[in-house]
């Protein structure tokens, strides 16, 4: 065999080596160190369990995203929300995701006519704004009327991305303020028609904050690199939130949602002390649920508190994650998982909500606020 064969077939084994050791699971040694996302012990608690997969009253899911309902067979859709016994669903997406405001405008008629066609009882869009060219000669008032227009066409309401505060700039290149002036025509538009606006501003305190051993976020940051900001990115995190509750406070004649209850719901006391502020303001569980679990008995002293201003939301489209939803806040159960490791490697705890309060979280709220509704599927 020449130097160079058996160069060759040297290397060849090592590869062969290599790809064998990756292609197998990483097993800790028996007295090693286990890595954080290993670790999964299997609990030794015996409890009751209710592991639902249906809510125990029909619900409104008012924080939801589909992204081709302007040509999608909405069968199948309807077909999952039938299994988790969702009434409604209403998709925040509604002029989808292009800035080319014909575009969007051409989504959001042929989702509204779909829905029309196939389930108008069943399912609920809202519109969006095109922030781009902010500060252009007459851009409000067009957006103002695009909003006016998408109301007449069926639009239940309006909702806001993160976007706006992130990186919505003007036409000069500043960061467009969540509360500035140049918006306040539009969120008292929306007070003026009666249809309210679902608003979500920054993200978890905790990607602002440093990513070491004390961040809870710590996994989720590993993982999702892209969501880690630095302090001041684009500004302090308090700063945005503030902007928004500026907003709240320049148009208490609109109704606000404000999405995954603010970013308080792991400090329900400061979240409480806004409600009594802003009585315009309302909130939805989307994203959350792992910090009302947490907590279950403060969590449902605050529902009980504010059941009137407290909706049922999910955010991201996944059917089997409902569950989790279902048994925070129907059942007593103790010690369960949340669906995501990286949310909450920390176990949930049913509040077992009262009837009455389920009714009005998971239906009579959102009927109450989102005008239009079929109000025929749901109790009382």
């Amino acid at each position: 065999m020449t130097l160079s064969l058996r160069f060759f077939s040297a290397l060849s084994a090592l590869s062969l080596l290599l790809v064998t050791a990756y292609a197998q699971p990483k097993v800790s040694t028996p007295n090693g160190p286990i890595d954080f996302e290993e670790y999964e012990p299997v609990s030794t608690l015996k409890t009751p369990e209710h592991k639902l997969t249906r809510a125990k009253y029909p619900f409104i899911d008012v924080h939801n995203h589909q992204y081709e309902m302007d040509r999608a067979d909405l069968r199948k859709l309807v077909t999952q929300m039938d299994s988790l016994n969702m009434g409604i669903m209403v998709n925040l997406s509604g002029r989808g995701f292009t800035s080319n405001t014909a575009e969007s405008t051409t989504f959001l008629e042929n989702a509204l006519a779909n829905v029309q066609k196939s389930y108008p009882k069943r399912l609920a869009v809202f519109t969006n704004i095109n922030f781009v060219n902010v500060g252009e000669p007459g851009w409000t008032e067009k957006a103002v009327k695009q909003l006016e227009d998408d109301v007449k066409k069926g639009a239940k309401g309006l909702k806001i991305y993160k976007n706006l505060g992130f990186n919505v700039k003007d036409v000069a290149g500043k960061r467009v303020q969540v509360d500035d002036p140049r918006l306040d025509p539009i969120w008292a538009k929306c007070g003026q028609l009666g249809v309210p606006v679902l608003i979500h501003t920054a993200d978890p305190k905790p990607f602002w904050d440093p990513m070491d051993r004390f961040n809870e976020r710590w996994l989720e940051l590993k993982l999702n690199p892209g969501r880690k900001r630095s302090a001041d990115n684009p500004v302090p995190w308090q700063q945005l939130i503030a902007e928004q509750h500026n907003v709240f406070r320049k148009h208490p004649k609109t109704t606000f949602i404000n999405a995954h209850m603010g970013w308080y719901p792991n400090d329900l006391v400061k979240l409480d002390s806004l409600m009594k502020v802003f009585p315009n303001m309302l909130v939805e569980i989307g994203a959350v649920i792992a910090e009302l679990g947490r907590q279950p008995r403060a969590s449902r002293k605050f529902f009980e508190k504010y059941q009137d201003r407290i909706l049922f939301g999910k955010d991201s489209w996944v059917p089997s994650e409902y569950a989790t939803y279902f048994r925070v806040l129907e059942t007593d159960d103790e010690y369960f998982p949340y669906h995501k490791k990286y949310h909450a490697f920390w176990r949930m705890y049913g509040m077992a909500l009262p009837d009455e309060v389920l009714k009005k979280v998971y239906y009579k709220n959102a009927l109450r606020i989102i005008p239009g509704l079929d109000k025929s599927q749901f109790p009382n």
